[in-house]
């Protein structure tokens, strides 16, 4: 074989190999992404649930001081 063929036939390999790695390395990249993602929608899922406890909580309290105040008064 002559050396450009053999030249030629190596520089494709390795362009494709550089390719490969640069997709597997977006797409490990873009899964970490989105993993990062989902915490954070799960932080947030779960102060969403959390919030009518709250203002449940803050009705009663609110109901418990009127009738402090109206047993004062």
């Amino acid at each position: 074989m002559d050396k450009d063929i053999i030249v030629a036939i190596i520089s494709v390999i390795c362009t494709a190999l550089s390719a490969f790695a640069g997709i597997v390395v977006s797409a490990r990249l873009t899964n970490f992404r989105l993993e990062q993602l989902e915490k954070k929608v799960d932080k947030h899922n779960n102060f969403a649930e959390r919030i009518p406890v709250v203002e449940e909580k803050l009705k009663d309290y609110d109901r418990r001081i009127e009738v402090l105040e109206n047993a004062h008064s």
